[in-house]
């Protein structure tokens, strides 16, 4: 494997690897992952059973909850459509799927159509995104838990499909109430500490008043956008994506509108939650 870092705190492209071969060093792969928290494969051109296959080396493929609400019972990929009728509207930091109690710990992006121009994604690291904070803040925001419901995920569904009493709309809010999550989770192979964050899907800080919540979370915000801890990708078609959602944060940059593009997305099952339904810690927390 040749491995190339793409900015100095996030991202790899790793050469030499064709992630359709039995034979590939999965656990390397897997190493350099948790040590780049994302990692770039040029032109591999997977097919949908291939890209299964390969989430399967790394893991449980998820049942995306929209999926599960239909009531499928296999894993499922994600086909994430622009186009001029129903644009991109996930350009905004986060992490995927923090409204279930157990979010996925990696994710899987095969780009199928790209556009002439624009339509990057870009990710942060998490990591960084906390290491960088003084000491008396890394201090303060780890003491903290975070209510995330599915609300701005819901918002997005119905701006997408133009029907705001889609059958799913109910049953998604009523399968996946909200959920805690701490503010700041420990990575269980790295044992290094990342702010969990996703805009659309925080909805207070549990400990702090409305207003105070708010004032963090804003400020939060505000600070994952320093380009300093981000890498950006330019696809090829063909192209593969694979990123650790527990250190990292990502966004699909809005800017190729009103131009065609395709992707598919898999998550793979993360980690055992935190908190119980009720926001009590679980023994494993810490």
């Amino acid at each position: 494997m040749k491995v190339t870092r793409v900015s100095g705190s996030l991202g790899a492209v790793v050469e030499g690897v064709r992630l359709f071969d039995s034979a590939t060093d999965f656990d390397a792969v897997w190493r350099l992952l948790v040590e780049h928290e994302v990692l770039f494969f040029r032109e591999q051109h997977l097919t949908a059973d291939q890209q299964l296959e390969l989430g399967r080396r790394f893991g449980t493929p998820s049942i995306f909850p929209v999926a599960r609400a239909m009531g499928s019972e296999t894993p499922t990929l994600t086909v994430i459509e622009d186009t001029p009728e129903k644009p991109n509207v996930a350009d905004d930091w986060h992490t995927d799927v923090t409204w279930i109690a157990e979010p996925p710990k990696a994710a899987i992006l095969c780009m199928e159509v790209i556009p002439e121009f624009g339509g990057d994604t870009l990710w942060a690291s998490a990591t960084k995104a906390f290491e960088r904070l003084s000491a008396p803040m890394r201090e303060f925001l780890s003491g903290l838990t975070v209510t995330h419901d599915n609300d701005g995920f819901i918002e997005r569904m119905i701006h997408k499909t133009g029907d705001p009493r889609h059958p799913l709309v109910e049953k998604l809010r009523a399968d996946y109430p909200p959920v805690v999550h701490p503010l700041v989770r420990t990575h269980p192979e790295s044992g290094r500490q990342a702010i969990m964050y996703a805009a659309r899907f925080v909805r207070r800080i549990n400990e702090l008043s409305e207003d105070e919540s708010r004032f963090v979370l804003d400020f939060i915000d505000r600070h994952v956008q320093d380009p300093s801890l981000h890498c950006r990708w330019n696809w090829s078609e063909g192209d593969v994506a694979i990123w650790d959602e527990r250190s990292t944060l990502h966004r699909a940059a809005a800017d190729h509108f009103p131009q065609y593009r395709r992707i598919r997305r898999l998550e793979i099952d993360g980690d055992r939650p935190y908190f119980d339904p009720a926001g009590r810690p679980l023994a494993q927390l810490g």
